[in-house]
């Protein structure tokens, strides 16, 4: 039996939150890059339910002549904006209160 290719990773640094200033080996897909979010459970020692770190892919910083991706980083998120919601190109943004309160035009 052939032996199938060795699973890649990159070490990719986290920032902000309790995984701060950490290095971690993270997965890269097919094409060679970690995944948008990471999730991390942790779990509860009184043994209720986990609490989940949720970090955001963001650039690590771009070369000086070509402006070209040095690779990438995670970013701690504590709001999670995403939970589980899809984003496509098509929808609407995110209904934001215009104006100010008790103004007549909106």
């Amino acid at each position: 039996m052939a032996e199938t290719d060795t699973v890649k990773s990159q070490d990719t640094p986290f920032e902000g939150g309790p995984m701060d200033g950490r290095v971690l080996p993270v997965l890269v897909g097919p094409t060679g890059h970690p995944p948008k979010t990471y999730r991390i459970p942790v779990p509860d020692p009184d043994g209720g339910p986990p609490t989940v770190l949720v970090y955001r892919r963001v650039p690590r910083g771009h070369s000086k002549r070509l402006g070209l991706l040095q690779g990438w980083k995670y970013q701690y998120d504590p709001d999670d904006r995403s939970a589980g919601k899809l984003r496509w190109p098509w929808s609407k943004p995110d209904a934001a209160p215009s104006g100010k309160p008790g103004d007549a035009n909106g």
